[in-house]
């Protein structure tokens, strides 16, 4: 008979061995649920990285393979430790998996195995005792003292008076109390408290790990210390050192040197030597938030800086600080913000004074890449100094969304984009950028998502989607678009001014849909000097400017319209059907010189047409035209207020379709031209 599950046999889910130098694998003899159960520890230090665990989900155990052998006499512990914890539930009615159970009752077990060790290990009463007080004394009654026992066997505390300890310590000034020494020294660990030694060549990574094991906050004295796996902070966690002279060198660049998993964690005054990421930030513990990374220094990294949104998006990583963070030779990226899972991107960090300089070796990506990230990723003062092999001394990739760039100073040769805008990056905002690199200024592939002030070339500034309340402009410039072209072109709103060539047929040019622009205003104008019609409509259901097409069929026609986001509406053009009005009466009718031409009819009875006078403003320089349309012998007089009339005369349309136009220079009225 067979079975799916793991059978929980009764052992200690515990094993150490003592390295001989040479072995890589090494067996435990317990089953863990999955490679994640397992904790390995060299030297009672939990890695993070450097070994391969095989045989998870088999009950007779499986193997612990290293990528190298550890160092001779290093105890290894391989042990199986579970979250306490239950996921599960069995739905009432529902079916009843005997597989289920199965995997529950063996997490139980292997739990309880868990928690008998961790008791085994425990100072304890003995089975024929019985217990007295297990409690200890408070910590104002025990601070200073020793644990010691009554007459009883009670814990009680001893004074360490006449007891050899070393000398108390007072501070100098009005206030200061006394402390033992060894209370004093307790204020800060260092990582040779627990061994490091700093020397370069001594491996030091148990003595790291041990010493943030034992304290939230570790000091990294003067010295090169060498570690072969990875360093984590936890939460709250701190790893200072005493600045440049304080060094942590990879022994390769086949592992992260540091990484942060968890939130409020501080790393500073330190410099990094190697690593495959020099510090890698992503919330596979909790989330990674607050953290502050300042006055680092990263030397030959493949990647100096990685912020990844990893898998969890209840695991982000948001709002963390960077200041005066060197990457020095980076082969790969300097600074790069990414998404390697399923989880949130990286949102809302902030990099201050931070520099990537290549000095003089290859990169193959960029000073900064911010692949993903959104909602105000801000780099100010930042500098991306890379050789000519990079892609780019700033990229701003397609998953970015709201990056704000402030004093960013670029500089590489070969060509290399200052700031390269991938397509799909969404309003990048970019303010007085320094381009001293001989590419692009700024490479836009995003279609013109960014805004800019002072920064790219020819154009220093480029705004989007702004509205200006009050502006005094001394120089517009409109953004045109030469089309030669026949058959069909669609417009686009990226564009206000269009020139149009139909000399190679007849052409439709189609505006948006007047819902897609609302606000816009276009232009098309007619270029060539052939007879082929451009006609202007709208694209889509729409019904054309002013609900019609309009047809350019001479040079230089045009058409100015602007969309309220329902229609196109025509502000100008030479195209416009002419302005008449017709009117039918008797009597006088006062001319007031709002359209261009009068159709009248007087056949009711005769009518005076009277014009305004000369020299009124809205006569001077007006052309008007008046016609007589009825087939009445009653006579239309066209005068003058005021004045004596066209030429000086009233002058007569007596017949049907006699008609006059006449122009005003601002004193007089002149007949232009009269059919009676």
């Amino acid at each position: 008979m067979t079975t799916d599950h793991i059978k929980m046999p009764d052992i200690t889910p515990i094993i150490r061995y003592t390295a001989n130098g040479t072995q890589t694998i090494y067996s435990y003899p317990f089953p863990i649920f999955a490679s994640e159960d397992m904790a390995v520890y060299l030297g009672g230090a939990k890695q993070a990285s450097g070994f391969t665990i095989n045989g998870a989900g088999d009950t007779s155990g499986g193997s612990v393979t290293f990528d190298a052998a550890p160092t001779l006499n290093t105890i290894i512990t391989l042990s199986r430790e579970l979250t306490i914890e239950r996921v599960t539930d069995f739905l009432e009615g529902g079916d009843f998996s005997a597989q289920s159970i199965n995997n529950e009752l063996d997490y139980i077990i292997a739990s309880l195995q868990q928690v008998n060790r961790e008791n085994d290990v425990m100072l304890k009463y003995g089975d024929h005792e019985t217990p007295a007080n297990t409690q200890i004394p408070d910590a104002n009654i025990r601070a200073n003292k020793a644990l010691g026992f009554d007459g009883s066997g009670n814990p009680i505390a001893v004074s360490l008076l006449g007891a050899m300890a070393p000398p108390d310590f007072t501070p100098a000034g009005a206030g200061a109390v006394t402390r033992t020494s060894t209370d004093k020294l307790s204020d800060l660990i260092s990582i040779k408290d627990f061994g490091a030694v700093g020397d370069g060549l001594a491996d030091d990574t148990s003595a790291i790990i041990n010493a943030l094991t034992a304290s939230n906050s570790v000091f990294v004295p003067e010295g090169t210390y060498l570690i072969s796996s990875t360093i984590t902070l936890g939460e709250k966690q701190s790893l200072i050192g005493a600045g440049q002279k304080s060094v942590i060198k990879g022994s390769s660049n086949a592992f992260n040197l540091i990484e942060i998993t968890a939130d409020h964690s501080k790393l500073s005054d330190l410099r990094l030597e190697n690593g495959d990421v020099g510090i890698k930030l992503y919330g596979s513990v909790r989330p990674v938030v607050q953290s502050s990374i300042t006055d680092i220094t990263i030397v030959k990294p493949n990647t100096g800086v990685m912020l990844d949104g990893y898998n969890d998006t209840n695991k982000p990583c948001y709002w963390n600080n960077f200041t005066r963070v060197l990457v020095e030779q980076p082969a790969v990226n300097g600074f790069h913000l990414t998404k390697s899972g399923a989880g949130d991107s990286p949102n809302a960090n902030k990099f201050h004074n931070c520099r990537a300089y290549s000095l003089g070796a290859n990169i193959t990506g960029a000073g900064f890449y911010i692949e993903h990230g959104s909602f105000n990723n801000s780099l100010i003062d930042c500098e991306a100094n890379v050789k000519g092999t990079a892609q780019g001394c700033f990229i701003i990739g397609a998953s970015s969304n709201k990056t704000l760039l402030i004093n960013p100073y670029a500089e590489s040769d070969n060509s290399v984009p200052n700031v390269k805008l991938e397509a799909g990056s969404i309003e990048t905002s970019i303010y007085n950028l320094l381009s001293m690199s001989n590419g692009a200024a700024i490479w836009d592939l995003s279609g013109g998502q960014y805004s800019a002030y002072n920064s790219g070339y020819p154009d220093k500034n480029f705004l989007q989607q702004s509205t200006v309340k009050d502006m005094k402009s001394t120089l517009q410039r409109y953004d045109s678009e030469y089309i030669d072209a026949s058959g069909t072109v669609m417009l686009d709103i990226s564009h206000s001014v269009h020139l149009v060539s139909s000399f190679g047929g007849a052409l439709t040019v189609e505006l948006p849909s007047a819902a897609s622009a609302t606000g816009a205003m276009m232009v098309v104008k007619k270029t060539d000097s052939s007879s082929n019609v451009i006609t202007v409509t709208e694209n889509g259901a729409g019904q054309g400017a002013d609900g019609k097409d309009f047809f350019l069929g001479a040079e230089n026609d045009y058409v100015m319209a602007v969309s309220n986001g329902a229609k196109w509406f025509v502000i100008a053009s030479n195209r416009s059907a002419g302005n008449t009005r017709y009117f039918d009466g008797t009597g006088t009718y006062d001319i007031d010189m709002a359209v261009d031409t009068y159709l009248l009819s007087s056949f009711g009875g005769a009518m005076t047409a009277r014009l305004p006078p000369a020299n009124a403003a809205k006569s001077i320089g007006r052309t008007i035209t008046l016609k007589k349309t009825d087939s009445s012998s009653n006579v239309i007089s066209v005068s003058e207020q005021g004045g004596s009339g066209p030429d000086g005369y009233v002058q007569p349309l007596s017949s049907q379709y006699s008609a006059i136009t006449v122009v005003s220079n601002g004193s007089q009225w002149y007949i232009v031209s009269k059919f009676l």
